[in-house]
């Protein structure tokens, strides 16, 4: 059991650590526009997830979504907002924004609180309603600071909230799901490149290039974390993955600051530590909760 943990801790710990350093790969396509770099995402991560599924075997979820044509919606669904959320976060990164990306996804696990009050039913326990209140007061600090809502912070935590809301009703394991969900996306992209045809990517010097090699990379730099991550699903409580999600947004701000140079203002650091106060208020009610549930797994047994 312990085995199986630390191989669990170690596999997570690698895919935020690999998500966490992203913008050190963004960072080398800069020359090339974010939309022409989701395009070649989706095309890369298409054709590996398709060669992956043929040697990783994931017995019976083609059968799945023939018995479930609404999984088709419904992916269709999470494929545009995934492609929403890589474009907004590749342009952020090479737009010297990345400040604005780390706080998103600060902001993302109190959003999902949020949505599942409003849309599942849910109710949140006091503890929580005073996280998502701190995190609301980090935003409304930014737009009374600066004037104008921080729309990359948001647009990146909504996107990914309402992505996995909807992956939820569609219980398709994670490699067939993006398989899926980037075959989807596969008409738009190949429709883009034949509508552009002046687009880097278009040009057959660019293929003799070493950007060329950079870009292919988007494949499988999108599906190594994602197997890692499935991989450590499977031997981690779902709490303790959540407390690692903090790691990916962490190395995305230190980059951001120490790395390239993104000013961390009193203004900023001020909406971080709304956001800080409201994750420490939301983890110390997961571990209670988790806490109380165990003694009661332990009463009744």
């Amino acid at each position: 059991m312990a085995s199986s943990t630390r191989r669990g801790l170690a596999l997570g710990i690698t895919a935020y650590i690999i998500w966490g350093l992203f913008p050190l790969y963004f960072k080398t396509l800069q020359a090339i526009p974010a939309l022409e770099i989701i395009v070649h995402r989706v095309l890369w991560s298409a054709l590996g997830g398709a060669l992956l599924l043929l040697l990783w075997k994931h017995p019976g979820w083609l059968r799945q979504l023939r018995a479930q044509p609404r999984l088709w919606w419904v992916l269709a669904a999470s494929s545009l907002l995934i492609a929403c959320n890589w474009l907004i976060y590749v342009w952020a990164v090479n737009n010297e924004r990345m400040l604005e990306a780390s706080l998103g996804y600060y902001i993302n696990p109190l959003v999902n609180v949020l949505l599942g009050m409003l849309l599942l039913g849910e109710r949140l326990r006091r503890l929580q309603w005073l996280a998502v209140a701190l995190a609301a007061l980090g935003v409304l600090q930014q737009l009374w600071q600066l004037g104008s809502l921080p729309w990359v912070s948001l647009l990146l935590a909504l996107s990914f909230a309402f992505y996995g809301l909807i992956r939820k009703q569609a219980p398709v394991a994670a490699l067939p799901g993006l398989v899926v969900e980037t075959w989807l996306l596969l008409p738009l992209a190949l429709a883009w490149l034949y509508l552009h045809p002046a687009a880097q990517s278009s040009q057959p010097a660019f293929w003799s290039d070493s950007q060329a090699l950079w870009l292919a990379a988007a494949g499988p730099i999108t599906l190594v974390p994602l197997l890692c991550f499935n991989a450590a699903a499977r031997h981690l409580p779902y709490a303790t993955l959540g407390f690692l999600q903090y790691l990916a947004p962490t190395l995305v701000l230190l980059l951001a600051v120490l790395v390239y140079g993104e000013a961390l203002d009193r203004s900023r650091l001020l909406a971080f530590a709304c956001i800080w106060a409201g994750l420490l208020l939301y983890s110390l009610d997961l571990w209670r909760q988790l806490k109380r549930q165990g003694l009661q797994a332990r009463s009744s047994g």
